[in-house]
C-alpha cells in the first residue's frame, strides 16, 4: 500500500512541475504548414509578406497544388509583358502593404485527401474596415503523397475572393478571340 501511494506522489509531483504542453502541428500537415508560412510573413515588423509562397515556378511547386500551380502558369503566360496579371496583391496577407503583427491558425476541416485551414491575422495598424478581411482560408489537398494548398479564399471589404476564381476568370478573359 505504501509503494503504491508513494508512485501516485510521485507520478503527481512530476506532472506538477511539468507543465503540460499542446503538441505543435507536425510539419508536414496543414496547420503546420501555415503555422511556419505565417511565422515567416510575421517576423520582424511583418511587412515584406508571403509573396515567397507565389513569387516563382519554384516556389508555387513546392506550395501549391499541381493543378494550381498549372492555372497559374497558364495565366503567366497569357499576361503581357510586363504587367502584373490576375493577382495584383499578397494573397497570404490579403493585402497591397503587408501588415502582420500576430496570427492564429485554425484547422476547419480534415480528411484522408482534403482540409481547410483558417488563418486569422491581426497587424500592427488594424485599419480593416471588415473582420473578415483578417481571415484567409486554404484549401489543401494530398498532392502526390504531400499537402498542397489547393485555394487561397478570403475577402476585401466584406466581398469574398478565391484565388482559383482569379485565375480561372483572367484565362476566361484571355481566350476570348480578340475583335480586328
Amino acid at each position: 500500500m505504501i509503494n503504491r501511494r508513494f508512485l501516485l506522489l510521485g507520478l503527481a509531483g512530476v506532472l506538477a512541475v511539468s507543465p503540460l504542453r499542446a503538441q505543435a502541428p507536425a510539419a508536414n500537415e496543414p496547420t503546420g504548414i501555415m503555422t511556419a508560412i505565417y511565422t515567416r510573413v510575421a517576423k520582424g515588423k511583418g511587412e515584406d509578406g508571403g509573396n515567397f509562397v507565389i513569387e516563382n515556378k519554384a516556389a508555387r511547386a513546392n506550395y501549391l497544388s499541381k493543378s494550381l500551380a498549372a492555372q497559374w502558369a497558364k495565366m503567366d503566360a497569357r499576361t503581357p509583358k510586363g504587367e502584373v496579371g490576375a493577382v495584383d496583391f499578397d494573397p497570404i496577407t490579403n493585402s497591397q502593404d503587408p501588415d502582420v503583427a500576430s496570427f492564429k491558425v485554425s484547422p476547419e476541416k480534415q480528411e484522408a485527401d482534403k482540409a481547410m485551414v483558417a488563418v486569422t491575422i491581426a497587424g500592427h495598424r488594424n485599419d480593416r474596415k471588415e473582420q473578415a478581411d483578417n481571415v484567409i482560408r486554404y484549401d489543401f489537398v494530398r498532392d502526390a503523397g504531400q499537402w498542397k494548398i489547393d485555394d487561397i479564399r478570403g475577402a476585401v471589404d466584406g466581398k469574398p475572393w478565391s484565388i482559383r476564381e482569379m485565375l480561372a476568370e483572367f484565362i476566361k478573359q484571355t481566350d476570348k478571340p480578340k475583335r480586328r
